[in-house]
């Protein structure tokens, strides 16, 4: 079948490679031990002529050379291991001993004893955290971010936390500042919040091009969000409910579809929160996973009185397996043309999908045919039960063609 790649950031970790590797891996470990008996056996079994004379200060100091021999020998293969580890992993663990690591970025990596020793439920006895390793790729980043004022007041960097996390290095750390607040005030109660506009002010603008609404309205931030923030007089108004080419299906349509109810939902890469608001009103509970890559996606869809989910698709999704009803996928799947990225992605939200609940391809984006079958065929592996199948055209801004594939898919009982 060949060999099956993971990308995370740019690291790679071939499956494959790691078998051929382990298998060095092993080879140098006996070598390792082999070597080191032998100089322990030759240490201590060598009778100079001078032992003898009872000449014992010479003899200690002989014995004592063979011993720190041999414990360099044992640092050096030791190291040796550590390197091929880091090669079939595909990464290097941060280097904490740099001139340039912040304080607090130390402080939060290095591992702390529990206070009351082993826990007797899990057996740890000492407390470890972590962060994405592609961070090391961007540890000056990194550190940057970890610097502040401990008990003060966070930088207002949110934009350098978020580049890192484009940049594979999530999870980011925690950190022990007190973050910037914005007073939310006007806020409006659910469900009038769904389609009501509140202050701009309660909103960061930091870090972005736009300062207001009506800028971000004004442009087509991705193909999911043309004007997506415009709730009370744009087409988000009419998302869902009224269709403008065959590709729109109707929401009350697609949820008809499911068996045994739909309850709880996952909308990838969500855009305003539409999606969420239209199926709140039907008593169904969604979480919208998307960043704030040029707007403030996250804070625009918590005012809504929705769940704004803040993570890349690079992390696997922090939710156990078959909870969901329904997940809502649009061009949020568009992975940059890496048909093994498309693939774990796919299999996780497998993972987190139900037996029997719908997988919803909303106007996916098919900027060529091989990229159409690549996603066909994919889809196909899993062996869901198509429900409805729709490939459509639109005519874009600039006047040309594209093609979009709209789906519902039932996924299938596994034993």
């Amino acid at each position: 079948m060949g060999s099956v790649s993971l990308k995370i950031g740019e690291g790679t970790a071939r499956f494959k490679r790691v078998s051929v590797c382990s298998s060095a891996v092993n080879l140098l470990m006996l070598f390792s031990v082999i070597t080191t008996n032998l100089f322990a056996w030759y240490a201590f079994s060598y009778h100079p002529k001078t032992l003898h004379n009872h000449h014992y200060p010479e003899n200690i100091s002989l014995i004592s050379e063979r011993v720190s021999l041999i414990l360099r020998e044992i640092e050096s293969s030791q190291k040796k291991l550590a390197q091929m580890e880091k090669q079939i992993l595909g990464y290097e663990s941060i280097d904490l001993s740099r001139p340039n690591i912040a304080n607090e970025l130390k402080e939060f990596l290095n591992r702390h004893q529990l206070p009351l020793g082993k826990d007797s439920r899990t057996g740890i006895t000492e407390m470890g955290s972590s962060v994405g390793h592609s961070c090391e790729k961007s540890a000056d980043l990194l550190s940057q971010y970890m610097s502040y004022k401990v008990n003060g007041l966070c930088p207002d960097d949110w934009s350098l936390g978020q580049k890192l996390i484009l940049q594979g290095c999530e999870p980011l750390p925690r950190r022990r500042c007190f973050a910037k607040t914005i007073p939310k005030v006007g806020l409006q109660p659910f469900p009038v919040s769904l389609w009501k506009n509140v202050s701009e002010k309660i909103y960061s603008w930091s870090g972005l091009g736009c300062k207001n609404l009506a800028c971000l309205n004004s442009k087509k931030l991705n193909r999911d969000c043309a004007g997506c923030f415009d709730i009370l007089h744009g087409y988000e108004t009419q998302k869902y409910v009224k269709a403008r080419s065959k590709t729109d299906f109707l929401l009350d349509d697609v949820l008809a579809m499911g068996s045994g109810g739909t309850r709880i939902g996952f909308d990838i890469g969500g855009g305003s929160g539409t999606f969420a608001a239209r199926i709140a009103e039907r008593n169904v509970t969604v979480v919208t996973a998307t960043l704030n890559v040029d707007a403030p996606f996250n804070e625009f869809i918590a005012s809504r009185g929705l769940f704004p989910l803040y993570f890349s698709l690079d992390q696997r999704f922090p939710f156990y397996d078959n909870v969901f009803d329904l997940v809502h996928a649009a061009n949020g799947l568009d992975v940059g043309g890496r048909p093994e990225k498309l693939e774990f992605l796919m299999f996780d939200i497998d993972r987190v999908l139900r037996a029997g609940g719908l997988l919803w391809l909303d106007n996916f984006y098919c900027s060529t045919d091989d990229k159409k079958r690549a996603l066909t065929r994919l889809i196909e592996r899993f062996g869901y039960k198509k429900l409805k199948w729709v490939v459509g055209e639109k005519v874009n801004g600039s006047g040309k063609s594209e093609v979009y594939l709209s789906a519902v898919l039932q996924k299938p009982v596994r034993v």
